[in-house]
């Protein structure tokens, strides 16, 4: 993203211009908006991401994913699978 930077008129209703303003200061402001906006940018682009791949795998055989409850095992087999090396790594270093 450039450094550079642009006046832009944006309506913003006061009462949420005031808490933003009570959180992070006047001199925040602009800081906290170009941070908001760029967070809900990064969420609307992984949504548009994830609707794209939406059932890419309905034909692959993947197994531990033949139902959706043998997925959230397989998913909660892998976190405690990562925790587990997570936990060792800290462990031996």
């Amino acid at each position: 993203m450039s450094k550079e930077t642009i006046r832009a008129h944006v309506v913003i209703s006061p009462e949420l211009v005031e808490e933003v303003d009570a959180i992070v200061g006047r001199r925040g402001r602009s800081r906290f908006f170009t941070e908001a906006v760029e967070e809900k940018l990064a969420r609307l682009r992984l949504g548009n991401a994830a609707k794209k791949v939406v059932g890419s795998l309905a034909d692959v055989d993947i197994p531990g994913w033949e139902t959706s409850e043998s997925a959230v095992e397989w998913v909660r087999s892998s976190r405690r699978s990562s925790d587990a090396k997570l936990e060792s790594t800290i462990r031996n270093s």
